[in-house]
């Protein structure tokens, strides 16, 4: 296939180019990364090297004290910049170092790069459709947490979905019947059928007697059975003296509670002055409002109690059971009424609340419930979200304006990387919005055809798709992992075996779990000296370092920073300040409204966002953790576990699968090790309930010191290694006294983690010292012309382009790697052990016009001389399944 045929993301306009990189006949601004070992890297940083700014910036006034225990002197470029590389954070032992490099080019094109969420139900997440959703659900069919849309991710989406419906495809007949069809089946006896299979799949879990009890309630319907009155409804009601009917107060009191919801309409149009919009059941009191029973509804308190479950794993499967089997009508969460004993944690079944809670109460003015179809959803919209070279603070920003709402009604699971196209859920609170009003919006439906729409990409590297009304949001935390597919391109390997060595030693050796440079940042002020600052409370060294120059920004931003910093010129500042540059315009705004007063930095700080405030402390620990990572592998090596070593004396059950506490996704740029991360059980709990549980006091896994009578018992893939807090341990022995050491250098305590600003008081946490990804292969490719992909994104797919073109006969090699990594692990560490490469981003400066390929752009494959003999030995496509 010729390349010309091959539609480029790249070329899309809307993506804006960086200026940090070198540009050679429109080359991607995602710079590549190569060996540092090999000619094309040499060539790389003497091209990155001759296009740096020349205003330097001193090691000793940015790096932290720490640094001089790396035992590595400061790295400065040719004309005197400072350099921040892997080795000035911590990073800098490998695990096979008798394995040679394979040098590569990686994130050539945005497509080499791409990354796939994989939700709690370790299911991965694709665009599935992008068609115009439909809020209401056909008649006969269950709800799922209320209305189903479109398609689910595919197998993104755990939970029960409803068919496909688009708004293209429904007939006015069944728009018009839907919304009564949904509210015949939320009020009659359930339709599916008990049969034997639900019984078969739920002993396991359940006796014989809760079975019996569930089958009961459930054939029952939603609403629950009718309790006889027993005469009770021909007594008079009593009014009060402002005209309110009350029932007297002798009723029993299911009755009376009947007898309330159903006249709560009437009690509200009977207040004097309140008119039509009715007394308490008007505006969502307790007709539908925050969080009240709708008018006419009873309050059910029918539910199932299993026996106590000791197996979190049984307890897990449970829910996922119960969400199988009755489609969502039922919910199933962990019984908090009573303390979990010895024998383990109760599950409560019951049936599933429709409407109601903070999302549904200001709809209708009416005192009877009743809403229009707007309002009959749950509070929730979810969809699944695929940006293109922008990290996902800034695509949030971009829907926020675009669906015009706060960005803090968008939750996310995971923060993912910039450079390269990534997939993921998004929660919004959605207030009165639909699915249909999303969707237009997301779309700009009032200047974009619908076949426009569905033949074009989305907008700024930004496409949604796939929605689904939900009871609750998104959180950090509530994923499992990632999924990748990477494409090193030009990769230059000794012989085949060598590339076998490197991809067995990663599967089952795996890799060291370092945090990757993107949690650093790019620049040359690097983020974890910033938190130092800020955890000394030194608020304006903090400010300081925020707003001063640094070498290859746009130069947009460097104008801004040299108003400020060389004219202070506040006002010129912020007028050109671009919007994406969070930080220092928070600190500029600040300063403007105390009318140009600088003396109050902390107060400048508060007004950045917390998620980016927390960024900056969490690099700091993460600094250290790498550092005395490297430590200890460079002094017991990364093959065993060792007395000294710290594992966990049982797995923490409210944790990622990596025992750490870290909101933090892979290959993210901010991150909050603070915040709890959900499990499977919680997802039963609503907001409300969430947010409780977030708030009881926090409790530091229980660990233990291995010893020499004990460190047989345990691998190196126990081991794991604190991030600095207060309710950590440090190792035994001379890293335990090392680690100390870096916290003192810096002028921290390592004892005393508490602070007046509460935001800055830093638990810590654990983190495995080592990864082993998941589901690896691996392919060689084929290729000649560099601006061909060799991987498609879902988008591209949907919208029917060309798919990858691999050549055969293609002179270059490229090497595909598939693998997925848990919560918290960086993809580009995992890259790192396989290239033995240098991974911070000025090496990526003029690797473009370093790499052979780059002279064959638009040159098909058989235009291209022969191949040398030499390589067709790499020429069939190799896989090694995990």
């Amino acid at each position: 296939m010729s390349s010309s045929a091959i539609r480029e993301r790249e070329d899309d306009e809307e993506l804006a180019r960086s200026p940090k990189r070198a540009k050679v006949d429109e080359l991607t601004d995602d710079g590549p990364i190569v060996a540092d070992t090999s000619p094309l890297m040499n060539a790389a940083i003497a091209a990155g090297d001759s296009k740096e700014r020349t205003s330097a910036v001193a090691a000793e006034s940015v790096l932290p004290p720490s640094h001089t225990l790396l035992g590595i002197a400061p790295t400065f470029s040719s004309n005197g910049l400072r350099q921040v590389l892997q080795t000035d954070v911590g990073i800098s032992e490998y695990i096979s170092r008798d394995v040679p490099p394979i040098s590569g080019i990686i994130k050539q094109r945005f497509t080499d790069f791409l990354v796939f969420e994989v939700n709690q139900d370790h299911q991965v997440i694709h665009l599935k459709s992008l068609d115009m959703p439909e809020s209401s659900s056909k008649k006969g069919k269950g709800t799922n947490e209320g209305s189903s849309s479109t398609t689910d991710a595919g197998t993104s989406i755990a939970q029960p979905q409803e068919p496909v419906t688009s708004a293209e495809s429904n007939t006015v007949e069944e728009l018009s019947t839907s919304t009564e069809a949904k509210d015949k089946d939320d009020s009659t006896p359930a339709d599916i059928p008990w049969n034997d299979q639900f019984t078969e799949k739920l002993a396991s879990y359940l006796s014989e007697a809760s079975i019996d009890q569930l089958k009961t309630m459930f054939l029952e319907g939603r609403e629950p059975p009718r309790v006889t009155d027993s005469g009770w409804g021909s007594r008079l009601i009593k009014t009060t003296e402002d005209s309110t009917e009350t029932p007297d107060a002798a009723k029993p009191s299911e009755e009376v509670d009947a007898l309330q919801s159903d006249d709560t309409a009437k009690r509200g149009k009977n207040r004097s002055g309140r008119g039509d919009r009715g007394g308490r059941g008007g505006r969502g009191g307790r007709g539908r409002g925050r969080g009240g029973r709708q008018g006419g509804e009873r309050e059910d308190h029918r539910k199932v109690l299993s026996e106590p479950i000791s197996s979190k794993t049984d307890r897990t499967v449970l829910h996922q059971v119960v969400r199988e089997l009755f489609g969502g009508k039922l919910d199933s969460e962990t019984d908090m009424s009573t303390p979990a004993g010895d024998d383990g944690s109760r599950i409560v079944i019951k049936w599933s609340r429709h409407g109601g809670g903070r999302g549904g109460g200001r709809g209708s003015r009416g005192g009877r419930g009743d809403r229009s179809d707007r309002g009959n959803h749950p509070p929730y919209i979810h969809f699944t979200l695929q940006k293109t070279n922008r990290d996902t603070q800034d695509a949030l920003g971009y829907l926020s304006r675009t669906l015009h709402v706060n960005i803090k009604d968008l939750g996310v699971a995971g923060t993912k990387d910039k450079r390269g196209v990534t997939v993921q859920r998004v929660s919004l609170r959605r207030g009165n919005k639909t699915v249909e009003d999303i969707w237009k919006s997301a779309n700009q439906f009032n200047r974009r055809s619908v076949q426009d729409i569905l033949s074009q990409r989305g907008d700024r590297g930004v496409r949604i798709a796939d929605f689904n009304y939900r009871k609750a949001g998104l959180e950090l935390g509530m994923l499992k992992g990632n999924a990748f597919v990477i494409t090193l391109r030009n990769v230059q390997v000794e012989n085949v075996e060598t590339l076998d060595r490197a991809m067995n030693s990663i599967k089952h050796k795996g890799f060291i779990n370092y945090y990757g440079m993107q949690r650093f940042g790019t620049a040359a002020v690097p983020t974890h000296s910033i938190g130092l600052a800020i955890l000394k409370s030194d608020w304006h060294k903090a400010v300081s370092l925020i707003l001063q120059n640094r070498p290859g920004e746009h130069p947009e931003v460097v104008a801004a920073r040299d108003a400020w910093l060389v004219d202070g010129d506040l006002d010129r500042a912020l007028a050109l300040m671009p919007r994406r540059v969070v930080a220092e315009r928070c600190i500029l705004e600040s300063y403007k409204k105390q009318g140009g007063e600088t003396r109050n930095a902390m107060g400048a700080l508060s007004t950045i966002p917390r998620n980016l405030r927390l960024m900056y402390v969490h690099a700091y620990q993460s600094y250290v953790w790498n550092a005395i990572v490297s430590e200890r592998i460079r002094i017991h090596g990364p093959d065993k576990a060792v007395p000294g070593d710290i594992v966990f004396e049982s797995e923490p059950a409210t944790k990622g699968e990596n025992g750490e506490n870290d909101g933090m996704e892979v290959d993210d740029d901010a991150g909050n090790d603070n915040e709890k991360q959900a499990t499977t059980e919680e997802k039963g709990m609503s907001s409300r309930e969430r947010k409780k549980a977030a708030k009881a006091a926090y409790v530091a896994p229980s660990i233990k010191i291995l010893t020499e009578e004990n460190a047989h018992q345990y691998s190196i893939f126990d081991v794991i290694m604190p991030l600095p807090g207060r309710d950590v341990d440090y190792p035994g022995g001379t890293l335990g006294e090392r680690y100390r050491e870096f916290l003192r250098l810096d002028g921290l305590d390592p004892d005393n983690f508490i602070r007046k600003q509460k935001e800055y008081t830093l638990n810590g946490s654990y983190r495995k010292i080592l990864q082993v990804p998941k589901d690896l292969s691996w392919s060689i490719l084929r290729y000649t012309d560099p601006d061909v992909p060799l991987a498609q994104a879902d988008e591209d797919k949907l919208l029917g382009f060309d798919p990858p073109a691999v050549v055969d006969d293609g002179k270059f090699r490229a090497l595909q790697i598939n693998l997925t990594l848990g919560t918290a692990a960086y993809a580009t560490m995992a890259l790192r052990e396989i290239t033995k490469t240098e991974t911070s981003s000025h090496f990526q400066t003029g690797l473009t016009q370093a790499s052979e390929d780059q002279q064959f752009r638009g040159v098909v494959a058989g235009d291209v001389a022969e191949l040398d003999d030499g390589d067709t030995e790499m020429e069939v496509s190799n896989t090694l399944d995990s």
